[in-house]
C-alpha cells in the first residue's frame, strides 16, 4: 500500500456512498486509477466489503458484552459450530491465555443477555464463560490511524 491507497481508503470510509468519479475528483486522480486501485485492494482482501455498517444498539440490541469461553479439550470445532447458531454472537476470536474463545455479543436487555449466555452454555463443548458488559465505547472501530502509520513507516 502507498499514500494514494491510504487516501483512497480513508476517503471511502469517510464517504461510504461515494461514487468512483467523485472519489477520483476528491483525490485528484483519474477515474480509471481509482477503479484499478479499488479492484486491486479488493482482490488482495484489504477492502473486505462494501456493505453498510449496522449499529446493533439502534437496531434494538443496546447491550454489548464480551464473553470469554473455555472449551473442552479437543472440542473447538464443535463449540464453534454451536456458536454459529446463536444470532446474537457477532464475532468469535480464538485467543491465547486462560480462555479459548472471545465472543462479541449483543442483547436487547440484561435478561436477554442471560438467555444468550445460557444458549452458549447449552453446548457440551463449552465448559465455562466469563462475561464483561461494555458500559460505553471510548474509541469506536477505526482503521485510519493504522493506515496513516503504515504509510509513514512503510
Amino acid at each position: 500500500m502507498d499514500a494514494l491507497d491510504t487516501r483512497l481508503l480513508t476517503t471511502m470510509r469517510a464517504h461510504p456512498r461515494i461514487g468512483l468519479t467523485e472519489l477520483a475528483r476528491l483525490l485528484g486522480v483519474a477515474r480509471g486509477t481509482v477503479q484499478a486501485r479499488v479492484e486491486k485492494l479488493t482482490a488482495r482482501g484489504i477492502i473486505a466489503d462494501f456493505g453498510p455498517t449496522v449499529d446493533a444498539a439502534r437496531a434494538g440490541y443496546p447491550i454489548l458484552a464480551f464473553v470469554s469461553l473455555q472449551i473442552a479439550q479437543g472440542r473447538l470445532t464443535e463449540a464453534v459450530e454451536a456458536l454459529r447458531g446463536v444470532p446474537e454472537i457477532l464475532e468469535v476470536h480464538g485467543t491465547s491465555g486462560q480462555h479459548d474463545l472471545l465472543c462479541r455479543v449483543v442483547a436487547r436487555s440484561t435478561d436477554h443477555l442471560q438467555d444468550v449466555i445460557a444458549a452458549i452454555l447449552a453446548s457440551p463443548a463449552v465448559q465455562r464463560t466469563d462475561t464483561t458488559i461494555a458500559l460505553s465505547t471510548q474509541i469506536p472501530y477505526r482503521i485510519e490511524p493504522l493506515l496513516d502509520a503504515a504509510v509513514r513507516t512503510g
